[in-house]
């Protein structure tokens, strides 16, 4: 059966990061289609008519995957559309993972610095047994405006919040570094790993 996955990554400093770990896994045995390696210009192009454009579109191209692979470098954490990627695949139900990118070298042969993980910066809770995402902003966590709608507790694959503290998703989402963990050779199962938490 095929393995559609969607890779979410913050595309200026990360692209030839990304797509070594993209060709490392379609090169593996298998089945496996990608998404989420649009042309920037393409993302550029959505974002500059509108934010609802540009949703619309990554919504779409999330459509019919079953994974979605957070590729963190050091800035990824703070990206809006990585973020709406990600609380898109909450509420399709998708499995998630991080993987962490750094250690590989960009264009110009340079590593970079860990960042944090995008999935510590999203979560979720419940408002008098309604479960919404939350995101954190600096200091504080707030209701994440860019999904604003109440999730059903049957969407989700994970155990549902009870109370108003926030969950954040990473405590449901394992991750991984790629360059310490041998990902050219590991990423596939870890992928398999994630579909299998979503039972997808």
């Amino acid at each position: 059966m095929a393995r559609y996955t969607f890779f979410s990554f913050h595309y200026s400093p990360d692209i030839w990061r990304a797509q070594n770990v993209r060709n490392s896994w379609v090169a593996l045995p298998g089945d496996e289609i990608d998404r989420g390696f649009f042309d920037a210009s393409v993302f550029e192009a959505k974002r500059r008519v509108s934010p609802d454009i540009l949703k619309n579109f990554l919504r779409d191209a999330l459509d019919g995957t079953s994974v979605t692979c957070v590729l963190a470098g050091s800035e990824t954490y703070r990206r809006r559309w990585v973020r709406y990627e990600i609380a898109r695949s909450v509420v399709r139900g998708n499995g998630i993972l991080t993987v962490h990118i750094q250690g590989l070298k960009n264009s110009k042969g340079l590593t970079s610095v860990k960042g944090p993980n995008p999935l510590d910066c999203l979560g979720v809770y419940s408002a008098n047994g309604t479960i919404f995402l939350a995101e954190w902003e600096g200091t504080k966590w707030v209701k994440y405006a860019d999904y604003a709608s109440p999730i059903p507790k049957s969407d989700l694959w994970f155990r549902a919040p009870t109370t108003n503290t926030v969950t954040q998703l990473s405590e449901h989402c394992l991750a991984y570094d790629f360059t310490a963990q041998r990902g050219r050779e590991n990423i596939g199962g870890w992928i398999e790993t994630a579909a299998g938490q979503a039972g997808r």
